[in-house]
């Protein structure tokens, strides 16, 4: 992958002196580290923006059930959950 890009960014004196001391003990170079980091952190936004875009897509969908007239009352859903439960700690 080309690195022809130039990032400029401003931080504190201290931070940047420790992260350096940090890089260097770790015998990596900065930049190395710093692209981990982005890409590391460019997964994990993706990441959470499929889950939130997955879970959206589920709450709708049950709405859309539920609009629709074939969703159960909660009462209902409890009841027969507690009976499979007691069923298979009977069985175990």
């Amino acid at each position: 992958m080309s690195k022809e890009a130039v990032f400029t960014m401003k931080l504190e004196p201290e931070l940047r002196t420790a992260f350096m001391a940090e890089a260097e003990a770790a015998h990596r170079p900065a930049s190395q580290v710093l692209r981990e980091l982005m890409r590391d952190f460019v997964r994990r936004q993706r990441e959470a923006r499929d889950y939130d875009e997955f879970l959206h897509r589920k709450v709708e969908a049950g709405r859309a059930s539920m609009r629709a007239d074939r969703g159960r009352p909660d009462d209902e859903v409890e009841a027969r959950f507690a009976a499979r439960r007691a069923s298979v700690a009977g069985k175990a």
